[in-house]
C-alpha cells in the first residue's frame, strides 16, 4: 500500500524553518512563521496565562472528555469577545476547534456539506493554507483582486468587479482583520459595499479572524465581523486565539456559524458537533479553558487586555525605520523601507512590524539596537507574498 504514495510537495514556511535552523551563520534572518517574538527571539507566556494555569493546576480535579463542541463557556466567551452585541446569542452555533486551522477547515467541510457545488472566492494573496485545503477537499476556488502592488493598498475596484462575477450560494472568504499576508485592510465604508454585494447576489461570507488585538484594538478589529455578522443572513466566522492570547501550542480556536433566523441555530449545532465527531472528536481544552477563565475574571482579562495592547504598541510605533519611528500615518499602508531584509514592511497586525533588522543592526521594541548574536527579523515580516503564517 505504502508505495502507492505520492511525495507530497513541502510546506514551504515550514521548509523556510527549517533552513533558518540548519544555517550556521549568526547573521541570519527568520521570514518564518507568523509567531510574535520578543527583541531576543522569544514567544514570552502572556501573565494572564500563566496566572489562569497556575489556578487550573491547583483547581482542576479531571481530565475527562468535555464535549464534542468543547465547553460551552469558551464558546460563550469567545462569542462574546469577538461579536459582542452584534447578534443575540442564540443565533450563534459555535464549537471548539484544534486552533484557527481547525476552524478553518471545519468551515470548509460545511460548506461542502451544505453546497457541493459551491466555490469559495478567495483574496489574491491570501494565507497558503486556505488554497491548500480547499484543494485537498477539491472545492473550486476563485481568487479576486485585492492586494495593489503600486499603491500597496486594497485594489477596492478590482476586488468589487471580481465578486461580481460569484453566483448565489458561492463562498467569499475574508479577513476580519490585519490581512494576511499583505496587511492592507478595508475600511468599514468598504466593507458594507461588499456586505451590500454580497447581499445583492446571495453569497455567504467567511470570516477568518486570527489577529484581533494586533491591529488597531480588540474592539476596532472586531468592528468588520460585527458588521458583517450583523448585515447578512447567515455567515460563518473561523477565530484564533493563538496570537492574541499566545497559546500557539495548545491549538485553541471556534468556529462560529451565524443565522439570522434563530430556529437555524440547533442545526448549525448538530452539524458543527458532527463535523468535530468525524474528523477529531473532541477538541482541545487546555487552551480553552485558560482562554475562558481569562474572558470571565475582570482582573485577569484587564491584564492580559494590557500585555496585548503593549505588544500591539510595541510593534506599530516603537521600532525605528530607517533612522526614523513609524508613526500612525505609516500604518494605513505598506512601505518599502531602506536597509529592510524584506521588501514591504506591512500595514497592519502581525503583518505590520516587529522588532526586526534595519540599517545594518537589530532594533528591540523599544528602539534600543541589539548585540549582533541577537540579529534576527520578526516572523511577520515576509521576503514575499506567497508566505503566510500556519
Amino acid at each position: 500500500m505504502f508505495e502507492n504514495l505520492k511525495a507530497q510537495p513541502a510546506d514551504k514556511i515550514l521548509a523556510l524553518m527549517q533552513a533558518f535552523r540548519e544555517d550556521p551563520r549568526d547573521d541570519k534572518i527568520d521570514l518564518g512563521v507568523g509567531v510574535y517574538k520578543t527583541a531576543l527571539g522569544v514567544t514570552p507566556v502572556m501573565r494572564a496565562i500563566k496566572t489562569a494555569e497556575h489556578q487550573l493546576w491547583e483547581q482542576q480535579t479531571t481530565k475527562a472528555y468535555v464535549g464534542l463542541v468543547g465547553d460551552p463557556a469558551f464558546s460563550d466567551a469567545m462569542i462574546n469577545l469577538i461579536l459582542s452585541d452584534a447578534v443575540p446569542r442564540e443565533t450563534v452555533g459555535a464549537a471548539a476547534t484544534p486552533g484557527g486551522t481547525g476552524a478553518v477547515r471545519q468551515a470548509f467541510e460545511l460548506i461542502r456539506m451544505a453546497n457541493p457545488d459551491a466555490r469559495v472566492f478567495v483574496s489574491d494573496p491570501t494565507w497558503p493554507n486556505h488554497i491548500s485545503i480547499l484543494n485537498y477537499l477539491g472545492m473550486e476556488t476563485v481568487t479576486y483582486r485585492y492586494f495593489d502592488s503600486e499603491t500597496r493598498g486594497v485594489d477596492f475596484n478590482g476586488m468589487i468587479e471580481d465578486l461580481k462575477g460569484a453566483r448565489a450560494g458561492d463562498v467569499v472568504l475574508l479577513h476580519g482583520c490585519c490581512h494576511n499576508p499583505t496587511g492592507a485592510n478595508l475600511n468599514l465604508v468598504e466593507w458594507q459595499a461588499v456586505i451590500d454585494l454580497m447581499n445583492e447576489r446571495g453569497l455567504i461570507p467567511m470570516i477568518d479572524i486570527a489577529y484581533q488585538g494586533f491591529g488597531d484594538g480588540l474592539e476596532a478589529d472586531a468592528a468588520a465581523t460585527r458588521l458583517v455578522a450583523s448585515s447578512v443572513p447567515e455567515c460563518l466566522i473561523a477565530a484564533s486565539c493563538s496570537k492574541n492570547f499566545g497559546v500557539y501550542r495548545e491549538r485553541t480556536g471556534l468556529l462560529m456559524a451565524v443565522s439570522q433566523d434563530a430556529s437555524q441555530r440547533a442545526l448549525n449545532q448538530g452539524t458543527l458537533a458532527f463535523l468535530n465527531r468525524q474528523n477529531f472528536s473532541f477538541p482541545p481544552d487546555h487552551g480553552a479553558r485558560l482562554v475562558t477563565m481569562i474572558l470571565n475574571d475582570d482582573a485577569l482579562r484587564a491584564d492580559w487586555a494590557a500585555e496585548l495592547e503593549e505588544v500591539r504598541l510595541s510593534m506599530l510605533g516603537s521600532a525605528p525605520v530607517a533612522g526614523r519611528r513609524i508613526t500612525a500615518p505609516d500604518r494605513v499602508r505598506p512601505l518599502w523601507v531602506p536597509g529592510t531584509a524584506s521588501r514591504h514592511v506591512l500595514a497592519s497586525g502581525h503583518h505590520a512590524r516587529d522588532g526586526r533588522e534595519i540599517a545594518g543592526g537589530t532594533w528591540d521594541l523599544h528602539g534600543r539596537r541589539q548585540p549582533d548574536e541577537h540579529r534576527r527579523i520578526e516572523c511577520a515580516n515576509r521576503a514575499d507574498f506567497g508566505q503566510g503564517d500556519c
